[in-house]
């Protein structure tokens, strides 16, 4: 997959899990199945392909219907609550209370709200990215 000018610039703001959630986001229809695809097209090993916490993140807004385009749904495997899906709607929370926090500030604000200390898993770089390409439905 060839970057974008503006793709180099927010790489900064997020990875290429960030970019994986625009372009499945823009896919649209299936967004299992466009996340699959989107990873295939960046990643070349399987262990980044099948990354859950980004991917749990992304199909955590998409069932709430947060994403653009994608119908809500269930899309998680797994009836538990999903933590991954947890942290990505609290940063949607706290982003349209505070739309400049850093990904870095996002999941300290995570963690003060869960009362956890832990690091995140790339499910900033979901959010983040999602919500720098207005694909999040306010």
């Amino acid at each position: 997959m060839r970057l974008k000018g503006s793709e180099i610039i927010n790489m900064a703001i997020y990875n290429k899990y960030g970019l994986i959630a625009i372009q499945a986001a823009k896919d649209g229809v299936n967004p299992e199945r466009s996340w699959s695809n989107a990873t295939i097209k960046i990643y070349k090993t399987i262990s980044s392909q099948k990354k859950g916490c980004p991917k749990n993140a992304f199909l955590g807004l998409c069932e709430e219907g947060l994403v653009k385009g994608i119908k809500p749904g269930v899309y998680l495997k797994n009836s538990v609550a999903n933590l991954n899906k947890q942290y990505a709607l609290i940063s949607v929370a706290l982003l349209k209370t505070n739309p400049n926090l850093s990904r870095k500030e996002l999941w300290i604000k995570v963690e003060e709200k869960l009362k956890i200390n832990k690091s995140h898993n790339s499910q900033m770089d979901v959010v983040l990215a999602l919500w720098d390409k207005h694909l999040i439905a306010i």
